[in-house]
């Protein structure tokens, strides 16, 4: 069956451009998991046949994919150290012009990106640029997104900076036994770099000034409201369900003051008691309509206010993440708030309070979300985090002799690797191990660093890549390319280049990067010239999303903080994709001129 033969494709090869469809419209369309996506359409492979045992999980054991899952133990030593929370606080300065604020911010954060997760960096910098933005009187806007775009500027300038450069230089091992050296993209990710951040400054015009989310949460006047129960109140005694005090109209009850005791969230079976100080979220003028009603005074001094929230109770801002199950939902429908012992105090989109008992908005994606909840609250539990980023003051270790030991670490990894004295892996594996030995991390912590959904998605990549090359579809684009492009080399490498910048902003840099291997090896191979300029640029073109929100994890990190709008990406970043490509495509054939085989 598999000798059917239509439009040049065999059967395999129709199932195969049938599943990669179906995977990319079910992430871009859909809230399903991307491990979970990607883990359906390899199984859907190995069924009909066409991927054997051998190359549907070979993923798994793909020398990539064991690199990214070890360097997870690394970053979780030099954070533990403090290593990295020190250089996000203490690298930026006070820059007397917007163009030297891009210059001290851009640099350093790719340069963490260039051995580290791009993520990771990302999530340490957020919250201390919101408040150096403050210090500048800027808009958070005009600086979160060079953020995001140094972070994968950065990424590209290292083999281990960033996934995609890691299945790519793997698949080129496989198919030609030889290794790319770990500092194979630096020049010309160096100089793509130097080109972006002088683009960020010429085109920061483009960059839109948004007010910070936060700002709409400032005066809790605004949203909250304090009443009081007076000594001869007719509800004394009841408990709050009785009186049917928890959710009114327009809004919800989200703490209860018993004197000094402060009572968050709120119990049903709780009794009301002469003095209570009840605090109300949501529509203000719905709320005060308790007074009559229910028999309530105005309290004479209110306590909900940021100033004097004490050391029982905390206010959290959150950002509602893209592929949140939290979006198209109230926070009523969720049981995130009973999970996680916090309360919804108000929301905000796009800058703006939402007037509303906050408990009934149906959240959109980048909403900024307003909560009460304990101190030792933990923001980092896997259904938390996989709904909400949460972003506050980083609390900085405290800088020990295990700094310098990590960061001594790391430093010895990247040389040992880059002087090709022992392979990346080995040299991955020792800078873990070390890590360990040395208590740079725990065990623990180590485990917990290691993001197993990533490495899922990777794994599974570098099947579907697999299956592309094996069933010939890779050949067929490549030729169909060269008819289109002609037989010249840089005409080719520029239109597979175009296409894998903009196929990535809207699919994992990953999944382009094992998508685009094959038809960029076939491309090469059949025009006679060494693949390995090709794949230099194909690496940096897949890591250049400039234009969309969903392009990259770090632009969705950045949205909601931002305060930022989807086209707001768009604006500045449908430039920087044609002129990072410009740039690419130039250095890459300086420093690695075509050769022919």
């Amino acid at each position: 069956m598999d000798q059917i033969i239509l439009w040049g494709f065999n059967i395999h090869a129709w199932i195969t451009i049938a599943v990669v469809l179906v995977t990319f419209s079910t992430l871009l369309f859909t809230k399903l998991r991307s491990d979970v996506v990607f883990m359906g359409a390899v199984g859907v492979l190995y069924i009909t046949g066409v991927l054997d045992a051998d190359g549907a999980f070979a993923g798994f054991s793909s020398e990539s994919v064991v690199i990214v899952g070890v360097l997870f133990v690394v970053v979780a030593g030099l954070m533990h150290t403090g290593v990295l929370q020190w250089i996000s606080k203490n690298m930026l300065g006070q820059p007397k012009s917007y163009p030297s604020a891009v210059v001290r911010l851009m640099l350093p954060v790719a340069a963490l990106s260039s051995v580290l997760s791009n993520t990771a960096v990302v999530a340490l910098f957020v919250g201390i640029v919101k408040m150096w933005a403050k210090k500048l009187h800027t808009s958070p806007s005009k600086l979160l997104i060079p953020l995001s775009y140094a972070s994968g500027m950065g990424g590209v300038c290292t083999l281990i900076g960033t996934p995609p450069n890691l299945i790519i230089s793997g698949m080129y091992a496989e198919h030609t036994g030889k290794t790319m050296n770990v500092l194979a993209t630096t020049i010309p990710g160096l100089f793509c770099l130097t080109v972006g951040v002088l683009s960020v400054i010429a085109l920061r015009r483009l960059l839109p000034e948004r007010k910070a989310p936060e700002k709409a949460f400032e005066a809790t006047n605004d949203y909250t409201v304090e009443l009081l129960v007076p000594a001869d109140n007719a509800h004394i005694g009841k408990t709050i369900k009785e009186a049917k005090l928890l959710n009114v109209r327009g809004g919800n009850l989200i703490e209860v003051i018993h004197y000094d005791e402060v009572i968050s969230p709120v119990p049903e079976d709780e009794v009301i008691m002469g003095g209570d100080r009840l605090v109300f979220a949501g529509e203000v003028d719905c709320i005060l309509d308790l007074k009559k009603s229910f028999g309530l005074v105005n309290a004479d001094h209110p306590v909900f206010v940021t100033s004097e929230v004490d050391n029982n109770r905390q206010l959290r801002t959150a950002h509602v993440s893209f592929g949140s199950k939290l979006i198209d939902m109230t926070i009523s429908e969720s049981d995130i708030e009973k999970e996680n012992n916090m309360v919804l105090v108000a929301v905000a989109r796009s800058g703006e309070r939402i007037d509303q008992s906050p408990r009934e908005v149906v959240l959109k994606a980048g909403d900024t979300l307003l909560f009460e909840c304990s101190p030792k609250m933990n923001i980092n539990t896997e259904n938390l985090a996989s709904q909400l980023y949460f972003f506050d003051s980083m609390q900085v270790s405290h800088i020990s002799a295990k700094s310098f030991v990590s960061s001594a670490i790391m430093l010895a990894m990247v040389v040992l690797s880059a002087l090709k004295i022992l392979s990346l892996l080995q040299c991955a594996f020792l800078a873990a191990g070390a890590m360990l030995l040395l208590r740079c991390c725990n065990a623990e912590q180590a485990m917990k660093a290691v993001n197993w959904s990533v490495l899922m998605v990777f794994a599974c990549s570098v099947a579907l890549g697999t299956a592309i090359q094996n069933t010939g579809i890779a050949e067929q684009l490549a030729r169909a390319i060269m008819t289109a492009c002609g037989d010249h080399p840089l005409i080719v490498m520029t239109s597979i280049c175009l296409v894998g910048t903009f196929i990535t902003e809207f699919i994992s840099n990953t999944a382009a990067g094992a998508m685009f291997f094959p038809i960029m090896y076939e491309a090469a191979e059949n025009m006679g010239y060494e693949p390995y300029p090709f794949l230099i640029a194909l690496m940096i073109s897949v890591s250049s999303s400039f234009a969309t929100p969903i392009g990259s994890t770090t632009h969705m990190m950045v949205y909601g903080p931002g305060g930022y709008h989807f086209s707001d990406f768009m604006r500045i970043g449908l430039l920087m994709n044609f002129i990072i490509l410009a740039a690419n495509i130039f250095i890459v054939n300086i420093v690695y001129p075509l050769t022919p085989l």
